[in-house]
């Protein structure tokens, strides 16, 4: 796939090998190659025409490979890396230019930075103006922390999987109850993926689905479905015993059976936030 019609857009997915240089501090790395040829292969097994590749963590700010992809394949897919705020000002351009729509912030068992600092609001308002977004993964009880700010900068925000609400308290985790009510701002998105992230019982993929049902059953009145995202969340990083990508898509259609949210959550949503467009 190249160019031409957009049958779907996986907004979430992940490409590495295992020979990447590696984050120091990284909390995980994966023992096998996920790569572009691999990612591109399995988007059209499951009739997906385009892709969102997300830089993982544990490859920090390396954003070679990402870029490379993204060199190699320019209308099939868009980019988020990630970005010292310190510095990022001086790659924006060259990444916009590339097909990069947006910098990530993963911000699970980590320090909460100050986006009110010099460095990250000169990033920001660039951002802003480049129409980019800051993708968050982050434990839903401190989003209150930070969305303030963000929203403040007129960034557009997306935040993963859910809104990485705790397992344990499901959608009656007062982080989601937050997160819910920034639907109003119509500054937010999220991610319908990955529901074995929030569920207590990732190895069951019936009650991962009921969570998931539970969080669809309150975003999608809080957010309208022109604020919301599917992904694949390929490879399934520490869950690929659990899930894979024909499972995750089976599940979309069972949790989203109107015809036209489908729609908005796999091209017209995505292709207006990513630049398809």
């Amino acid at each position: 796939m190249t160019d031409g019609l957009v049958t779907g857009i996986d907004s979430h997915a992940h490409v590495f090998t295992r020979d990447l240089p590696l984050a120091i501090g990284r909390r995980y790395a994966p023992a096998y190659d996920a790569t572009l040829q691999h990612y591109r292969a399995m988007l059209a097994s499951i009739g997906m025409s385009h892709g969102v590749l997300i830089q993982p963590s544990f490859l920090g700010f390396d954003n070679s490979y990402l870029l490379a992809c993204l060199d190699a394949h320019p209308q099939q897919l868009r980019g988020v890396v990630m970005a010292d705020p310190v510095n990022a000002l001086g790659f924006i351009d060259d990444w916009h230019a590339r097909g990069v729509v947006g910098i990530r912030a993963n911000l699970i068992g980590t320090q909460l930075p100050d986006f009110t600092d010099q460095h990250w609001s000169a990033l920001l308002s660039r951002m802003a103006a480049l129409d980019w977004h800051l993708e968050m993964q982050i434990d839903a009880g401190r989003l209150n922390q930070v969305a303030p700010a963000l929203l403040t900068s007129g960034v557009r925000i997306v935040i993963d999987h859910f809104g990485r609400f705790d397992p344990a308290l499901g959608i009656g985790d007062p982080g989601f109850a937050y997160l819910t009510s920034l639907g109003q701002t119509r500054r937010v998105w999220v991610k319908i993926s990955a529901g074995y992230r929030v569920s207590a019982k990732p190895a069951n993929p019936e009650a991962t689905f009921a969570t998931s049902a539970n969080a669809w059953s309150e975003l999608l009145p809080a957010f309208g479905v022109d604020r919301l995202l599917w992904g694949t969340d390929w490879p399934h990083t520490q869950f690929e015993h659990v899930c894979n990508p024909r499972h995750a898509l089976h599940d979309l259609y069972r949790l989203v059976t109107d015809e036209s949210h489908r729609q908005a959550l796999l091209i017209d949503t995505p292709a207006e936030l990513f630049h398809f467009r």
